[in-house]
């Protein structure tokens, strides 16, 4: 459970960035809140859990074929698919066009990485020693 609340934040703080940075330029968020943020997240983490390993094993051939800059491509969708889907629930964030989406999924990946780094002593599963 703490390792899920660690990701949770990690993946809001990294959509604030996004948003915050892209804001009026590429994104076009619905509202500001830290608590719209973390809903986001979960819909962030769902379309990623969900529907991103079926596109990637559609996608092998694209994906061997550009020697892994496929994934980008499906990083972005991803990331439009969740500000979408965000929108419905209040929560998301239009984006406008495919260099909004790439930019803001480059810029989750990398505060997402950077986070995960800082955090990543707390989510390592601790030894039990007998």
């Amino acid at each position: 459970m703490k390792n899920f609340l660690i990701r949770l934040g990690i993946n809001a703080v990294a959509l604030y960035v996004a948003v915050a940075i892209l804001n009026g330029s590429y994104l076009y968020p619905q509202t500001e809140s830290w608590l719209d943020f973390i809903w986001l997240a979960l819909i962030f983490g769902a379309v990623n859990a969900l529907i991103k390993p079926l596109l990637v094993v559609l996608s092998c051939p694209l994906i061997v074929l550009t020697m892994g800059l496929g994934t980008l491509l499906i990083n972005a969708a991803m990331f439009a698919l969740a500000g979408w889907v965000g929108t419905r629930f209040g929560v998301g964030f239009e984006v406008n066009g495919f260099l909004g989406a790439f930019f803001g999924a480059l810029i989750v990946s990398a505060v997402s990485f950077f986070l995960g780094m800082i955090f990543k002593e707390e989510r390592r599963p601790r030894r039990k020693h007998h």
